[in-house]
């Protein structure tokens, strides 16, 4: 039978990049002279440290901007709140999502459900498995879960006939 995997995955490389180019940025603005702005990634989680929100507002605009010309979809960060750190510094941790949630994944199911179309949805891990019997089914699914809106960037991969 055909099917297809949903899956969302980070590329951590491009993630790396689009920091390194980032701290360059960082280091060369007029505007962050003298300050002691950084980023860094440990595992699937980024610090910020800015020294205040105005700063801590344009390293967004840089993160995202950094992570978009590497092809990695912004979404896939999940901004913490902000805290105070040592030094009238502000801290903030960044968590880069990887895999679907299981509350995400249920949703994803109900409506395939609801919506009629003669598929099956399997809830692997961090991965949702569909199968049906004609390919059109198939692509009607992926067209239905790309119109649902939901702000994790997911890919859809593994198409088997």
């Amino acid at each position: 039978m055909p099917s297809f995997d949903i899956v969302s995955e980070t590329d951590l490389t491009e993630v790396d990049n689009a920091l390194a180019g980032m701290q360059r940025e960082i280091g060369q603005r007029y505007d962050f002279k003298g300050s002691k702005c950084s980023i860094e990634r440990k595992e699937g989680v980024l610090t910020i440290m800015a020294d205040d929100d105005l700063k801590l507002r344009q390293m967004h605009d840089l993160l995202s901007t950094y992570l978009t010309r590497r092809s990695v979809d912004p979404g896939a960060c999940d901004l913490g709140t902000p805290e105070k750190a040592g030094g009238n510094m502000i801290r903030q941790t960044v968590t880069i999502k990887q895999g679907i949630a299981q509350d995400l994944a249920k949703k994803i199911v109900k409506e395939l459900k609801s919506s009629k179309l003669k598929v099956q949805v399997a809830i692997q891990g961090d991965t949702l498995r569909v199968t049906g019997k004609k390919r059109d089914d198939l692509q009607d699914a992926i067209a239905m879960v790309k119109d649902m809106g939901i702000e994790q960037p997911l890919q859809y991969e593994n198409f088997r006939d």
